[in-house]
C-alpha cells in the first residue's frame, strides 16, 4: 500500500510550473484565517529613499498581492477546476468543520489525559448507526463513469468461473499495446512485466470473421482490507494455489485512487488511469485461462476453473477522492462509493476482509508509515490530535459524514478512521449480500493458518489440494511482519491503549453484533 500524506498544503497543480515549484502555505498551531499567513515583500529601488514613499510602496504591494491571491483562489473555487490549483482543505481554514465543541483546547498544548478521556466520551456519545444507506441508481453511476461502463460488458463468457469476455482489438497488431499504460509509466516492476506481455500479445489474439479479439478479465474476488491487518500474508499464500492468479503485483489501488489520477496525495492529481490500464493488469492471468490457441482454434478457455484475485487494502474504506469529483449534494457524504461501481459491473463478485484489533492496527500503521522521530510518546500525541479533530467534526456533522470527510481524514496525523470497520462493512452490505463477503481476523490467522486458509478455499469454491501444496501454503513464513527497528520502539503507552480502547469499543460492539461473532470485541487480545 502507499503512504497517505497528512501535511496541510496545496496539492500540486497540473500546470508544469506548479509541479516544479509547489506553493506551500505554512499554518502554525493557532487557528487563523488563510490570508493571515500571506506576506508579500518587494525590494524597492534605492533611489526611493524617503520613508513615506517606502511605506506607500509596501502598502500597495501588499494590497496588490492580496487581491491577486483572492482572485486566483476565487476563480478556482467557483469554477471547480480539477486540473488546476487544488487546495486540500485544512481544518484550520474552516472553523465550522472542526470547532472546539464543549472542550476547548489548543492542539499544540500538552495532551491532558483527563481531557482526552472527555473528548472520547463526547465522541462515543454521538456514535449512531443508521439502518441502511440508499444506494444510487444504476443510471446515475453510468452517467458518472460512462467510459468505464462502455468498456466492460454486462455479461461474461459462459462456462468460465472467472468473469472474462472477448474484446475486439482495433489497434495495430504490430505496435505496442501497452505503450500508453500509466501503470508502466510510474512503475518499474510493471515495465518488466509488460515487456513479457508485449512479446506474447499477438499469439493470444483470437481471430473470428477476419477480426482479432483479445481476452479481457476482471477479478473473481477482491481482498479489500484492511491496511496492516495481514492482507499481504493472505495474498502471498493464495498465490501459491494452482487455480488462483493475481494482478502482476499487489495493491494497484485502481478503484480508490488511480482512476482519479491519485498516485500520492502530496503530488496532487495526475492523469486519470482509464479502465483499460486496469484490465491490462489481468492479461497474464487471462492468457492462462485462455490457454494455447494453436491447439484450441475455437477460442474456448482451456482452463475455465482458474480464478483471478485483486488485493488493494484501500478498496474497503478509501473514498477520499469523492469531494474533488462528485457534487456535494448529500450533506457531506459521498453520493457514490467504490462498492456501488463494483456491484454495477460485477454483482456476483466475492470479497475477503482481514481485520485485527483496531487499537493494535493503528499503532502498526503509525510504525510502518512514520518516517522519523517515531516513539510511543509521539504516537500518543498524534492520537490525541486526531481524536480532537474527529470530535470537532462531530459537533457539526453526522458520524458517517465525518468518517468519509476528506478534510478530516487528511488532517488527522494517524488514520483513526481506518479502524472503524463496521461503518464501511455496513455500507458494503447495502449492495452485496453477507454470503459474498468473508470477514477474517488476523489474530485467528496468526494462530491457525490452516484453519483460515481452508475457510478462504471454501469461500472461493476451490477444489481440493495435494498435501504437499497445502503444506507449502499453510507453513510458509509470515509476510510483511514488523521491522526490527520498529519492534525496538516497544509497545504503545498504556494510557494510549486505554484511550483508543474506549474510542473503538462502540464500533467493535456493533461489528460483533452484525457478524454474530463476539471475538470481534477484541477484549482479550495478545499483541501481534
Amino acid at each position: 500500500m502507499t503512504q497517505m500524506d497528512y501535511k496541510y498544503s496545496l496539492l500540486g497543480s497540473a500546470v508544469d510550473d506548479y509541479r516544479k515549484r509547489p506553493l506551500l502555505l505554512q499554518v502554525d498551531d493557532t487557528p487563523m484565517n488563510l490570508f493571515a499567513v500571506l506576506e508579500v515583500k518587494r525590494e524597492l529601488p534605492r533611489r526611493w529613499s524617503t520613508l513615506s514613499c517606502f511605506r506607500k510602496i509596501r502598502l500597495y504591494s501588499f494590497l496588490f498581492g492580496l487581491a491577486v491571491m483572492f482572485l486566483i483562489m476565487a476563480s478556482y473555487i467557483l469554477t471547480g477546476d480539477k486540473k488546476g490549483l487544488l487546495l486540500t482543505p485544512s481544518p484550520y481554514h474552516f472553523s465550522s468543520l472542526v470547532s472546539p465543541g464543549p472542550f476547548a483546547f489548543n492542539l499544540s498544548s500538552v495532551k491532558d489525559y483527563a481531557h482526552i478521556k472527555l473528548v472520547v466520551k463526547s465522541i462515543t456519545s454521538k456514535v449512531e448507526f443508521h439502518s441502511s444507506r440508499q444506494p444510487p441508481e444504476f443510471k446515475a453511476l453510468v452517467n458518472s463513469e460512462p467510459h468505464m461502463f462502455s468498456v466492460i460488458p454486462r455479461k461474461f463468457l459462459p462456462g468460465v468461473k472467472n468473469p472474462c469476455w472477448y474484446e475486439e482489438y482495433t489497434g495495430n497488431t504490430t505496435s505496442d499495446p501497452y505503450r500508453t499504460n500509466l501503470y508502466a509509466r510510474y512503475s518499474r516492476r510493471f515495465r518488466t512485466v509488460f515487456q513479457h506481455l508485449r512479446n506474447t500479445f499477438r499469439e493470444h489474439l483470437f481471430h473470428h470473421d477476419g477480426k482479432p479479439y483479445r481476452m479481457r478479465c476482471l477479478p473473481y474476488f477482491y481482498i479489500i482490507g484492511q491496511p496492516k491487518c495481514g492482507t499481504t500474508d493472505l495474498y502471498d499464500r493464495l498465490r501459491l494455489h494452482p487455480d488462483v492468479k493475481f494482478t502482476t503485483f499487489k495493491e494497484p489501488h485502481w478503484w480508490t485512487r488511480k482512476r482519479f489520477g491519485i498516485i500520492r496525495l502530496s503530488e496532487g492529481f495526475h492523469d486519470r488511469y482509464p479502465v483499460e490500464d486496469y484490465l491490462d493488469l489481468f492479461d497474464q492471468a487471462a492468457y492462462q485461462i485462455q490457454g494455447n490457441l494453436t491447439a484450441n482454434a475455437t477460442g474456448s478457455p482451456s482452463q475455465p476453473n482458474i480464478i483471478i484475485g485483486e488485493a488493494s487494502a484501500s478498496t474497503m474504506w478509501d473514498n477520499n477522492a469523492w469531494m474533488y469529483f462528485y457534487d456535494n449534494t448529500t450533506e457531506g457524504e459521498p453520493p457514490f462509493l467504490i462498492q456501488d461501481f463494483v456491484h454495477a459491473l460485477q454483482p456476483d463478485a466475492r470479497f475477503i476482509i482481514m481485520l485485527r484489533d483496531p487499537v493494535e492496527r493503528l499503532y502498526s500503521d503509525y510504525l510502518y508509515f512514520g518516517i522519523a522521530n517515531k516513539s510511543a510518546e509521539d504516537f500518543h500525541e498524534k492520537v490525541s490530535e486526531s481524536l480532537q479533530l474527529f470530535e470537532g467534526c462531530l459537533t457539526e456533522y453526522t458520524m458517517r459524514s465525518c468518517v468519509y470527510n476528506t478534510t478530516v481524514n487528511n488532517a488527522m496525523p494517524v488514520r483513526l478512521q481506518v479502524g472503524l470497520y463496521i461503518v464501511y462493512l455496513m455500507d458494503w452490505l447495502t449492495v452485496f449480500s453477507r454470503e459474498q463477503i468473508l470477514v477474517l481476523r488476523l489474530e485467528d490467522h496468526a494462530s491457525n493458518r490452516k484453519y483460515t486458509m481452508h475457510k478462504v478455499f471454501d469461500f472461493l469454491k476451490l477444489g481440493p489440494l495435494t498435501k504437499e501444496i497445502e503444506s507449502e501454503i499453510t507453513r510458509s513464513p509470515a509476510s510483511n511482519t514488523r521491522r526490527l527497528a520498529d519492534k525496538n520502539l516497544g509497545p504503545m503507552l498504556p494510557i494510549t491503549k486505554e484511550i483508543l480502547r474506549d474510542f473503538y469499543t462502540p464500533f467493535n460492539e456493533k461489528l460483533a453484533k452484525v457478524l454474530r461473532n463476539d471475538s470481534f470485541f477484541w477484549e482479550n487480545n495478545s499483541k501481534l
